[in-house]
């Protein structure tokens, strides 16, 4: 079995006001008047507060070669990784040489040698620990590690996981794109990381019985980056909320339906916040009650979208209200659209 015992996260200094955050992307050279008028609105309506960033406000969207991009990048990648993984460890009162696998996950940032290879020294990770790290999964990227921790485990019971999530996308924001996709994102996105601790001792936590990844049919175009001479620039369509809408009611009861299960068995949710119409579809599609995804909301509304990192703190959250009991599903979506389903099952004692 493969347990999800401790989760440790970490985020930058910079508070970014949405207020302040609109005025600013509202001077995007190219905005028509009458479309950064209405940027407020689109800000105020995303449910987000706040978010955080690896840079102030003031040089969000700053002009930067990929170079210079991808050294500001490894800096506050390794920076913020490094105290999410000693949180984490610390909480289970778990050595760093005890770890057996690290599986990272990022996509707004390239590393060679890899976060999980910069991280052995720092961390006190053994020099044979093995690493799997997870590049091009966009938001689903979190869950998708999950999965592979769980996989490991299973294979190698005894084993000790660890998987990390760490986003940027505060340095991805394009100031010269005036696309639909860059200025929602510029709405939406936020900086952070997340460690979680995948074990088999039975402990009290969350087991993962079961993972699921597929495809939504016809949606290769509707999410994602594109790599350019500038950096990363975003490709998120307006049909994202409605393909995730028609399509995750089937996934998911197919899914539960192999482990002799229903929609109704389930008692909690730990949901990808990808945004207020992410989140209202998943709600409508999945018939579940504002009451059973409020921690999604939460995270969205005090942190923003995180990419990969953003359901490992809803997972953080989840297990500080309490351990729940019965079964729960764990569901994040990334470029693809790919769509990760975890089965877990609380074990409160």
């Amino acid at each position: 079995m493969a347990f999800i015992t401790h989760v440790g996260t970490a985020v930058p200094e910079n508070a970014i006001d949405q207020n302040a955050a609109a005025s600013v992307v509202a001077r995007t050279p190219g905005l028509k008047a009458e479309r950064a008028a209405a940027l407020h609105a689109l800000f105020e309506h995303t449910h987000v507060r706040q978010r955080r960033s690896v840079v102030p406000l003031e040089l969000v969207g700053e002009r930067r070669s990929l170079t210079d991009g991808m050294a500001l990048y490894r800096r506050h990648a390794l920076e913020l990784a490094l105290r999410a993984a000693q949180r984490c460890l610390e909480q289970a009162g778990v050595a760093p040489a005890a770890i057996d696998l690290v599986v990272t996950s990022s996509c707004t940032g390239v590393l060679l040698p890899s976060l999980a290879a910069l991280l052995v020294e720092p961390l006190g990770l053994r020099k044979d620990v093995r690493r799997l790290p997870l590049t091009e999964l966009g938001c689903a990227g979190g869950a998708g590690a999950l999965a592979q921790a769980h996989a490991h485990v299973r294979a190698f019971p005894g084993t000790r996981v660890l998987v990390i999530a760490v986003e940027l996308p505060s340095l991805t924001f394009q100031t010269a794109d005036p696309s639909p996709g860059n200025l929602v994102a510029s709405a939406l996105f936020g900086d952070g990381a997340a460690a979680v601790l995948v074990q088999s001792d039975v402990a009290p936590g969350l087991e993962i019985v079961a993972t699921h990844t597929g495809l939504l049919p016809a949606s290769l175009a509707d999410m994602g980056f594109d790599l350019r001479d500038s950096g990363l620039h975003v490709v998120l369509s307006k049909n994202v909320p409605s393909i995730i809408a028609a399509n995750t009611p089937g996934v998911v009861t197919e899914f539960l339906a192999r482990h002799g299960l229903s929609r109704a068995d389930l008692g909690f949710f730990v949901l990808h916040p990808g945004g207020r119409r992410v989140l209202e579809s998943l709600e409508s599609g999945l018939g579940i009650d504002r009451e059973r995804t409020q921690v999604s909301w939460d995270v969205l509304h005090d942190y923003g979208n995180q990419s990969s990192a953003s359901v490992l703190f809803v997972l953080r959250e989840t297990l500080g209200r309490g351990v729940p009991a019965g079964y729960g599903l764990l569901a994040a979506f990334g470029p693809g659209i790919t769509v990760e389903l975890l089965l877990l099952r609380g074990r409160p004692c």
